[in-house]
């Protein structure tokens, strides 16, 4: 049913320019002022600058695609690094570093990692709880793990990276000058369309809501993946987010493992 959503709430746009269309040729008896020949080379421009917005906007939304399971990979591989210094400590004699401890600051971190992308966090709260992390690498630091220490650290970093690029992508709309001529064409487009001749009443009755129906449909998808972070705060998503299942999923082997996680959204 999602991928139908955008298509249903496009539908009264599609109607509302056919009731016009239809008070304008049957109430009024105006059956136009130019050719719908004439006004070809409208509809040509809006096509032509749909398709190079769709294009910038997609650009974005494959980096996107991939943020989620980055994060994944990168909590993960933090998790490993610190319970590989705890093992290392152990054989020594340290007991600096608890995989139990460990296991619960990670998880807490993938949990407010999942809180801000629904937007139930800020973006700073998140890059503290980032910073945060750090207290275990200067544990492991100090204890005498400095290799998985480092390797720790650079996760973080990659960590931080994925989560202010996603606050990018988020926060910044693709070239908001193209998206005023593309308002403007579009609008223009359909509006020629009321005062179009066309040569048989069926061709016009068709004509009108198909054409629109295709550009408010592709402005609406432009303008949705543009920002393909914006889940609800329940977590549910429309027809062009991104899916968070390698977070998720990595979430959740982590409480098939024992896990009580006392800070994940509800």
């Amino acid at each position: 049913m999602i991928k139908w959503r955008l298509m249903l709430t496009t539908l009264p746009f599609v109607l509302a320019a056919l009731a016009i269309k239809v008070a304008l040729r049957f109430g009024f008896g105006f059956e136009g002022l130019v050719e719908f020949s004439d006004v070809g080379v409208v509809l040509t421009g809006a096509v032509f600058l749909i398709g190079f917005m769709l294009g910038g906007t997609m650009a974005d939304y494959k980096e996107s695609e991939k943020l989620p399971g980055e994060l994944a990979c990168a909590l993960e591989a933090l998790e490993e690094q610190f319970l590989h210094a705890s093992v290392a400590l152990s054989a020594q004699g340290s007991e600096a570093l608890r995989s139990a401890d460990i296991h619960a600051r990670v998880l807490e971190l993938t949990s407010t990692l999942r809180a801000w992308l629904v937007h139930n966090q800020t973006q700073k709260e998140v890059l503290d709880a980032i910073t945060a992390m750090q207290e275990l690498v200067f544990v492991a630091e100090r204890a005498g793990a400095s290799s998985q220490a480092g390797r720790a650290l650079m996760e973080l970093q990659n960590i931080r990276r994925a989560v202010t690029r996603i606050g990018v992508i988020s926060r910044t709309g693709f070239l908001a000058s193209g998206y005023a001529l593309l308002d403007t064409l579009v609008v223009l487009s359909i509006s020629v369309l009321f005062v179009a001749k066309f040569k048989s009443t069926v061709g016009e009755i068709i004509l009108v809501p198909f054409v629109t129906l295709i550009f408010v449909y592709m402005v609406r998808l432009i303008r949705d993946v543009d920002d393909p972070f914006s889940y609800g705060p329940d977590g549910s998503r429309g027809a062009a987010e991104v899916e968070l299942t390698p977070l998720n999923d990595y979430h959740a082997r982590m409480a098939e493992r024992g896990i009580t996680d006392r800070s994940a959204p509800r």
